[in-house]
């Protein structure tokens, strides 16, 4: 039946394509010429007239277009100072036969996915995330055959999934999530047998999970959180044995979780939080051995706590809060530790086991009445536990620094060694560790450093190590390793846990990615994504690599990190201040994009809760905000004031220093913008580089705003880079630093510190403030 639907949606597309000019049998049959092609580019309006003028430049030379061996267009990756708007139906696509790869990530794009695209029938990669896209998917993308990865995530789409979508059978990656869908997921979604992860989150789907979602045998992420499915989950769940992360939270799905469940032996995370499910916690859930994240909170799950659980070896983060659960809390002997354990508000009984009372803060077990109550030496042993937690969570901010530094600087940024295509893997893929046994994969670890020896180390620091691995598959990754001593020590133990915590719960693609970790006596280490250019911090103090980080990579490196910190205070299930943040934490791969890392001191956030917590200066010396001097208190605005100084670094090629100080009281005399831009780097001489910098020093300022109070949020500093950009209202040349700031005086003398992120034109330095309404 859902191939009869293909072949009728073939007929009433091709209706649809002739009605709109999207498709010409003639054109079709008949290769077009280069010169149509450059046609279709110049009069897209995608380029400025510095490169179609009247002496344009080649088309394969034009940026971010690449052509095959014949001189054809195979590839589009517009650089995103090129800012398409509504033009984005001005490309004549069908003139396009050869292109495989269209990619249009934070391009401003505007209106609707024109029908046209629906003519590269060669296309296999499709990306056109993080844009400002309405309207509805069009059932036409079906013809797109070829298509493996497709990206639309963080647009304003609409309306429902066309079942059309099934016809993709080549499809490997599906990414709708962050959208405005709604209606059913469509059952001819199980059509795409070779899908290795798909992402429909933060939608508005109604109605159940398909059962059809069991024939995705090859699929590995799974992400349908935070829209409003209702009904149980489907026992063909079970058949997703590859299946690495379920996110299913934040739905209003019902019933029992189904004892199926625990044939999903890869699993790697699990989230049902924030639904209705009832009856027990099926056992079977302890026969899913690589199950490092499990939360079931705030449902209305009976019974007891399965004791299976404890087979459970490498579970880390455990949250069965607010849940009717019974009964007495199993020891949890075999497993080593829990970054994260609530148990709270429940109605178990008992002791709770002294291994997890040694420390466990107390709120992970409020609200369990039954629960047996601690004699005065139990209870002095439980107070001086708890302090010693607490004092585990504020390791010293320079013992951090030195190690990044080092370890950034050290031959680390200077590796450009490629890495070689994936040999036989040993025993599985290494880099998704979690599917590993934990021994064979420390034996890799062992073997691929001949023992962590001298000559793999890449960087050392006060607390550890950086050492540069090739994996038995080929892979190169960095290994962050604890010294013995330090290993020993409560106070580094707990913030190379914290990392992993916060690591293996975010989801962002400029947050770097921790591929695993261990956690043994001997020796404790985590595995990151290598980054071939290292830190920020490093290339900006080396005068090539300053030179080779032009205005573009600048741009696009401070917009990333912004983007990062947004999701971070505003999209994870709890918020995540960063407390660190610096230009020595901002790592880059070998294309100069930007990756935030290092989360030791990083700490959650209480979303529902307007008070903010307390703790000693952390932080590198230079970016911490200057409210911290005096109350210790931490919130998001901490980390809003960090991204303002690294985004000005950016920028200028050196720490700001005095700028930061002095901006906000007075200046002794008036300095012009590009007085202070990086001198290594030519002047901005295209009017969108130019724009891009005046809204980054405009956006730095007022992130460096004395008063946290009047700082922009990271959600709005973020939105500003997506936002219409109109040309400035002066010459560049002529814009001075006192004239930024006046003009975010202006804004935050408003009251409103969700106006306008300190763009407002009232003084006439632009022309528009871009910045979403």
């Amino acid at each position: 039946m859902m191939s009869i639907v293909c072949n009728l949606s073939l007929v009433s597309i091709l209706i649809t394509t002739i009605a709109f000019s999207c498709y010409n049998p003639i054109l079709a049959a008949a290769a077009p010429s280069s010169e149509s092609e450059a046609s279709a580019l110049l009069h897209s309006g995608w380029w400025p007239i510095s490169v179609t003028g009247d002496t344009p430049l080649p088309l394969c030379a034009w940026p971010g277009v690449s052509c095959d061996a014949s001189g054809r267009v195979k590839e589009i990756r517009l650089p995103t100072e090129y800012q398409i708007g509504g033009n984005f139906s001005n490309m004549n696509f069908s003139l396009l036969p050869s292109l495989t790869s269209l990619e249009l990530i934070y391009s401003g794009l505007a209106g609707k996915i024109p029908l046209q695209i629906c003519t590269l029938s060669r296309l296999t990669h499709l990306d056109l995330s993080y844009n400002s896209l309405t309207g509805e998917l069009p059932p036409c993308v079906q013809n797109l055959t070829r298509l493996q990865f497709l990206d639309i995530s963080y647009n304003q789409i609409s309306g429902a999934i066309p079942p059309t979508v099934g016809c993709l059978h080549n499809l490997r990656s599906l990414r709708f999530g962050s959208n405005e869908f709604g209606g059913s997921i469509p059952l001819e979604l199980g059509n795409l047998t070779n899908i290795g992860d798909v992402d429909l989150s933060c939608n508005n789907f109604t109605g159940p999970i398909p059962s059809t979602i069991g024939n995705l045998t090859s699929l590995t992420q799974l992400y349908l959180q935070k829209n409003k499915l209702i009904g149980s989950i489907p026992p063909k769940i079970g058949n997703l044995t590859s299946l690495i992360s379920l996110y299913l939270q934040e739905n209003k799905l019902n019933g029992s979780i189904p004892l199926e469940i625990g044939n999903l032996v890869s699993l790697f995370e699990l989230n049902l939080q924030k639904n209705i499910f009832d009856g027990a916690i099926p056992s079977e859930i302890g026969d899913m051995k690589n199950l490092v994240y499990l939360d079931l909170s705030s449902n209305n799950l009976v019974g007891k706590i399965p004791i299976e659980l404890e087979n459970l070896r490498h579970l880390i983060h455990l949250d069965l809060h607010n849940n009717s659960l019974s009964g007495s809390i199993p020891k949890f002997q075999s497993t080593p530790f829990f970054y994260h354990l609530n148990l709270s508000y429940n109605h178990l009984k008992g002791p709770i086991p002294d291994n997890l009372r040694a420390y466990i803060p107390d709120n992970a077990f409020l609200g369990n009445e039954d629960l047996n109550q601690f004699d005065e030496t139990q209870a002095h042993r439980r107070r001086s536990s708890v302090i010693h937690y607490k004092m585990m969570l504020i390791p010293p901010a320079a013992i951090f620094i030195s190690c990044i530094v080092v370890g950034s600087c050290f031959l680390f940024g200077r590796a450009t060694e490629k890495v070689q295509p994936e040999a036989t893997e040993k025993n599985g893929n290494f880099l998704s560790i979690w599917n590993y046994d934990g021994r064979i994969a420390y034996e890799d670890i062992i073997n691929a450093t001949d023992d962590f020896d001298i000559k793999y180390c890449i960087g050392t620091g006060g607390y550890g190590s950086v050492y540069r691995a090739r994996l038995p598959n080929g892979k190169v990754v960095a290994l962050k390793k604890l010294h013995r001593l330090e290993a020993e020590d409560p106070s580094f133990d707990k913030s190379f846990r914290n990392e992993v915590k916060h690591l293996t719960e975010v989801r962002h693609r400029s947050i770097i990615k921790l591929h695993g970790f261990c956690l043994h006596r001997r020796c404790m280490f985590l595995v990151f994504e290598y980054m071939e250019r290292g830190s920020l911090f490093c290339a900006l103090r080396d005068d090539v690599e300053a030179v080779e980080l032009d205005w573009s990579k600048r741009l696009d490196l401070v917009r990333d990190t912004a983007h990062a910190l947004s999701y971070m205070h505003h999209d994870c299930a709890q918020p995540i201040v960063h407390r660190d943040i610096s230009s020595n934490n901002i790592l880059l791969n070998s294309k100069m994009q930007a990756f935030v890392s290092d989360f030791g001191i990083a700490r959650l956030l209480d979303p529902d809760s307007s008070s903010n917590f307390t703790a000693n200066i952390a932080g590198t010396y230079g970016y911490i905000a200057p409210e911290l001097a005096y109350t210790l208190v931490v919130n998001e605005k901490c980390d809003v004031y960090s991204f303002g100084v690294v985004a000005m670094e950016t920028m200028m090629g050196e720490h700001p220093g005095d700028i930061v100080s002095t901006f906000w009281t007075s200046f002794g005399e008036d300095i012009m913008l590009h007085k202070i831009l990086d001198p290594r780097l030519p002047y901005p001489r295209k009017n969108s580089v130019a724009r891009s910098i005046v809204l980054i020093v405009s956006l730095a300022l007022a992130c460096l705003s004395a008063n946290p109070k009047s700082r922009p949020t990271m959600k709005r500093v973020s939105e500003a880079f997506l936002a219409r950009k109109l040309p400035l209202a002066k010459p560049f040349h002529e814009i001075s630093l006192a004239q930024i700031r006046d003009n975010n005086r202006l804004w935050l003398e408003g009251g409103s510190t969700e106006a306008s992120s300190g763009l407002s034109d009232e003084q006439g330095l632009l022309s528009a403030c871009p910045v979403k309404s």
